[in-house]
């Protein structure tokens, strides 16, 4: 089952015109091969959980990834690891949405193992933070107390565990809340840089790009100014 089916029969009792719509765009988008579903699943939650977009859509994407092999487990692993750039708040109305799917369908989450102490402190026995030098010096020239938030959320993020997402899944995921929420500067660059570090070529950046048009063409037009000039510059 496509995402447009899914989505059709949820959107026809509400408009059957805007379902045509709907299930053309998304059709569109799911047509591109660059992806994998698992990639495709994790861009279709994260735009849902930036956009504030956590009705039946939500259910439908995350109905998909599961179809595909992609466990409600692994959904949770990208809202922790999502939470620090699209919000806390939007990420808990993300895991609350995803529970409610979890008990509808019977389906239990892998135990995760809590923290240590060591990544969630920001003192003395903090461990070393994981971003960049580069990026701590931006940081630190533009507030010492948002270098330490960062440093926290970094640190938090770095574990690796069966659910990580790999560095590709994470430069497109996070690429797509830079689209998104219109950061289109260093985030922008240096999640980019991420996913081809990963193992991402420019082609398969292109194709993150062209699927999430289908959650905001504007924006996107404007991320397209963005990575165009990214890569221009990178040559």
């Amino acid at each position: 089952m496509s995402v447009s089916t899914t989505e059709d029969a949820a959107t026809a009792v509400i408009d059957p015109m805007f379902a045509q719509m709907f299930g053309a765009t998304a059709g569109h988008a799911d047509a591109i091969t660059e992806l994998t579903e698992r990639e495709k699943t994790f861009l279709r939650v994260t735009a849902a959980v930036c956009q504030a977009g956590l009705g039946h859509v939500f259910d439908a994407y995350v109905r998909l990834g599961v179809e595909h092999g992609v466990s409600t487990s692994e959904v949770r692993a990208l809202l922790r690891f999502i939470s620090y750039d699209c919000g806390y708040h939007a990420a808990a109305a993300g895991f609350e949405r995803l529970a409610a799917f979890e008990a509808r369908h019977g389906i239990v989450p892998d135990a995760v193992e809590p923290l240590g102490e060591a990544f969630v402190s920001t003192g003395a026995d903090a461990v070393p933070s994981a971003l960049p030098e580069t990026a701590r010096d931006i940081l630190r020239d533009l507030d010492p107390h948002y270098l330490e938030f960062f440093d926290l959320q970094s640190r938090m993020r770095s574990g690796h565990g069966p659910d990580t997402l790999t560095e590709r899944e994470r430069g497109l995921v996070c690429l797509s809340i830079d689209v998104h929420y219109q950061t289109l500067e260093e985030s922008f660059n240096a999640h980019a840089s991420r996913a081809i570090r990963g193992g991402a070529s420019q082609e398969e950046v292109r194709a993150a790009l062209r699927f999430i048009a289908q959650f905001g063409a504007t924006r996107v037009w404007r991320g397209w100014k963005a990575l165009n000039a990214y890569f221009a510059e990178s040559v």
